[in-house]
């Protein structure tokens, strides 16, 4: 449960991303089945790729009541859009994350943990919105390309390469230099 100066700040109940766990109880073995459709919140990704915010994101969720407290598992369903840090061109593809967390009652909380390692049950509700987002971001490719075998940009003049596959620069290597204008002036003396 988050905490501010030591407030507890209770999520609302509101939000598509809290789940009511009420009719779970504490009834170890007891089940519960979520689909929900919901909008992705703001900044759900990294600075290259990410979900955009208001988009789709699929929920298949699992809630299991457990000894310790509430078992939330399951799969997040939606499309990652970006930019290709090979050409710089859009990426967009569909993303898959898992997810598994143990919201534990107060109670049952092992001793020596902080707040940040595990996710404590105070009421009756569940914010998902922290646990969807570590697992969105882990599943995010760290380095999103627009296709496996994109050819990037050209280093010397910055162009697509998937663009212009024969694209080439007429440019000798610079050590070569004074041999290239030796073998000119070879080829002068030759002609006179």
């Amino acid at each position: 449960m988050p905490r501010c100066q030591g407030v507890v700040i209770r999520p609302d109940p509101r939000s598509p991303l809290v789940v009511d766990i009420r009719e779970l109880g504490r009834r170890p073995g007891a089940m519960r089945k979520i689909h929900r459709d919901v909008e992705a919140p703001v900044d759900l990704g990294t600075d290259v790729i990410g979900v955009p915010e208001g988009s789709a994101l699929e929920l298949d969720l699992r809630l299991e009541s457990v000894m310790e407290g509430v078992l939330v598992s399951g799969a997040i369903r939606g499309r990652a859009a970006g930019e290709c840090v090979r050409c710089l061109g859009e990426v967009d593809s569909p993303l898959e994350a898992g997810l598994q967390e143990l919201y534990v009652y107060p109670e049952r909380a092992p001793e020596g943990q902080t707040d940040d390692e595990l996710h404590e049950l105070e009421g009756d509700f569940i914010d998902l919105e922290p646990v969807i987002r570590d697992a969105v971001v882990l599943a995010l490719p760290f380095q999103p390309v627009c296709r496996p075998d994109c050819p990037g940009l050209c280093s010397e003049c910055g162009a697509r390469l998937a663009d212009d596959p024969e694209h080439t620069h007429d440019s000798a290597d610079p050590r070569w230099a004074a041999l290239q204008g030796l073998s000119q002036t070879l080829d002068d003396e030759k002609e006179s």
